[in-house]
């Protein structure tokens, strides 16, 4: 499995793979989400995005509160679109006929 390299002011250093970890510090979860930290802070401070804070400094982050943020807001394609809208004329169709 590939490591990623986080670049640090004190130079560089190798972060653990986030796929082992369930539980992931600030510095991991820019990483995994691939955003600022201003952003990530942006987001906690808003509470858009779940966080743990235990000692009341440090914040962590449950790796799946974050793809499920990540997947959240799904845009469907046209191909999903045109489906749906074909199963509820063809549900229209059906309850109207039933009613007659």
């Amino acid at each position: 499995m590939e490591q990623k390299v986080f670049q640090h002011s004190k130079g560089i250093k190798e972060v653990p793979n986030q796929h082992s970890k369930e539980v992931l510090s600030f510095k991991e979860a820019l990483i995994l989400l691939d955003i600022s930290s201003s952003m990530l802070y942006k987001l906690t401070h808003q509470k858009l995005i779940s966080y743990y804070k235990p000692n009341g400094k440090l914040i962590y982050f449950k790796r799946e509160d974050l793809i499920n943020w990540m997947l959240s807001n799904k845009q469907p394609s046209n191909e999903e679109v045109k489906l749906e809208v074909f199963n509820n004329l063809k549900m229209t169709k059906n309850a109207s006929e039933y009613g007659k």
